[in-house]
């Protein structure tokens, strides 16, 4: 689920910057921050949730074209990523009559099949739902239970999709 990480990086600063003393260190961590987020997640590593510490600020290189300044970094953050077979919980967000879709920290591609919550029946409606024998619902906002039992990465939309299930002892609504 979350995976602390140490990447090695590469931040480029503007030569009108360099004038500034200790304001270097703040433009390279509000530009390494930046690029941090705008990656968003890749395959290897998963969504990128935070990062923590810059570890290391190395000696800077001017390109020759531009003037800008290339510092090789090392920072650590935080990851998400779903793997297969892990249990965890997700919010309802949107409801088919072929089942519904989960939302776990930043991934809200996790499918849940009604094929793979057997002794529910899809009840249609304004707010549609799905209830079992004992009356345990799951619909919109509500909060269940889920093993991983597949993902896939998509590189067009950097993100990825899950298959989720609740067969088994002591998945489902929450």
């Amino acid at each position: 689920m979350f995976i602390k990480v140490k990447l090695p990086g590469s931040v480029t600063i503007p030569a009108e910057d360099m004038d500034k003393g200790l304001i270097l260190q703040r433009a390279i961590l509000i530009r390494l921050l930046n690029a941090f987020a705008s990656k968003k997640a890749t395959n290897d590593l998963g969504y990128f949730i935070a990062l923590t510490t810059l570890e290391e600020i190395g000696e800077g290189k001017i390109r020759e074209h531009t003037g800008e300044i290339l510092f090789p970094v090392v920072f650590s953050g935080i990851t998400f990523k779903l793997f297969r077979g892990e249990i965890t919980r997700g919010v309802v967000h949107k409801v088919f009559k072929s089942g519904v879709l989960l939302r776990c920290g930043p991934c809200e591609n996790i499918y849940l099949s009604n094929l793979k919550m057997t002794g529910y029946k899809y009840i249609p409606g304004e707010s549609p739902i799905f209830v079992n024998e004992n009356m345990s619902r799951i619909q919109i906002d509500s909060t269940v239970r889920f093993i991983v039992i597949a993902t896939e990465w998509k590189e067009a939309e950097r993100e990825f999709f899950a298959l989720a299930s609740i067969e088994g002892d002591y998945l489902g609504p929450v």
